[in-house]
């Protein structure tokens, strides 16, 4: 009897299959990107993506209702995870951001990410009222400044400032007054230019020395081509060099900039160079279009949605799926400064390969209940 709580009478032509075999199609077009780019990872992608697609497929199942009734929960959790990662995670390069937990390494940001658009859509629709009171925002503002504390801390700036973005998106479609949007707007656009020219100056004590050498190397290149700047040059060069068609998945071509190992890591961050080089313009444009259509099924899903946690928790998972894209694309075509964010469904890692299904799987069971439909049930 308690199973059944969680679940309600879904209609099977409900279910949207169209956003299903659109995250299948570009998960398997990264699994072979991800074989192209390092062999060894291959494997164990195919074998997150069984796991991930179960995964998706039991959450889609699972009322999201239920599941955002324990939002608090949920907050605490994520809270958790992101404190115990800073006293026995891993060390690597200088940060800690990951757990062993033996078969693989866990991200808890990854996770946390999905669980707090959970508790901000229960959150925001208890104060949907209120939303745009000062007390609300405060209020509001304090619960994400934890999390974004805890990941600013691993250090991890740009996380911190995707789940920042993904806040405030979040905020803006549970109803945020356009008032306050545009005032927040004038205060933060003058104060971000005012930091960008403080964080580049040599005494600044705002940024880690590594994170203001990538500023500079974004700003200044050729000045740090040898160093800091070298990834994104050879990443913009192997997107380049693969002009319309690529030279193919697996290719043995010496003039490669991937079998010349001129990109450290390329199965994770720089993926978008690999399918550059490789599948060329076409591909690319593959992923982004593929992309682009699951952010847009996402809206759509929660455009219908019966209640605003559900339009929340859909345009949620869209806008993070969203924003990652353009940060990591952005970042491999040496828009944005050098910072380490997956590719979502196309990077190798299980944590972030979970968490976008988890998500996924949320979405999926929103569809399920369209308003209409629940519109019909509470009649009868």
């Amino acid at each position: 009897m308690k199973f059944l709580k969680i679940t309600k009478p879904y209609r099977l032509k409900d279910y949207k299959f169209s956003l299903v075999i659109l995250v299948l199609a570009i998960s398997c077009l990264g699994v072979l990107v991800i074989g192209s780019a390092n062999e060894a990872y291959q494997g164990r992608q195919i074998t997150g993506l069984v796991l991930a697609i179960i995964l998706m497929v039991v959450v889609s199942l699972i009322d999201y209702v239920w599941i955002a009734n324990f939002y608090w929960i949920l907050y605490l959790l994520s809270v958790g995870m992101l404190a115990l990662v800073l006293v026995i995670g891993e060390t690597v390069n200088g940060a800690k951001r990951w757990i062993d937990v033996g078969f693989t390494n866990f991200q808890p940001s990854e996770l946390a990410k999905i669980l707090l658009i959970i508790f901000f859509a229960r959150f925001i629709m208890k104060h949907e009222e209120d939303l745009s009171s000062r007390r609300t925002i405060l209020k509001a503002v304090v619960l994400i400044l934890i999390p974004l504390a805890l990941i600013y801390e691993e250090p991890n700036l740009s996380t911190t400032i995707c789940t920042a973005v993904l806040f405030c998106v979040l905020m803006y479609v549970g109803g945020l007054s356009y008032k306050f949007i545009g005032t927040v707007l004038l205060i933060t656009v003058p104060v971000a230019v005012i930091l960008l020219s403080l964080v580049v100056q040599p005494d600044q004590n705002i940024l880690d020395d590594y994170q203001q050498k990538r500023i500079l190397a974004w700003l200044n290149p050729e000045e740090y081509a040898s160093d800091e700047a070298y990834q994104q040059n050879n990443s913009v060069m192997a997107i380049g060099s693969g002009q319309l068609t690529g030279k193919g998945l697996n290719n043995n071509t010496t003039t490669s900039v991937k079998n010349g190992n001129f990109i450290l890591e390329p199965q994770t961050d720089f993926i978008f160079a690999i399918v550059g080089e490789e599948l060329g313009f076409v591909g690319c444009c593959i992923v982004i279009a593929l992309l682009l259509l699951i952010v847009i099924q996402c809206i759509l899903i929660g455009i219908r949605a019966q209640d605003t946690t559900g339009r929340i928790i859909c345009c949620g998972v869209g806008a993070l799926i969203g924003i990652q894209s353009f940060i990591n694309i952005a970042v491999a075509t040496q828009i944005f400064p050098n910072t380490g964010i997956p590719l979502p469904f196309v990077s190798y890692g299980l944590t972030s390969l979970w968490s976008m299904y988890l998500g996924i799987g949320l979405v999926l069971n929103v569809g399920l209940q369209p308003k209409k439909y629940q519109d019909k049930l509470n009649t009868l």
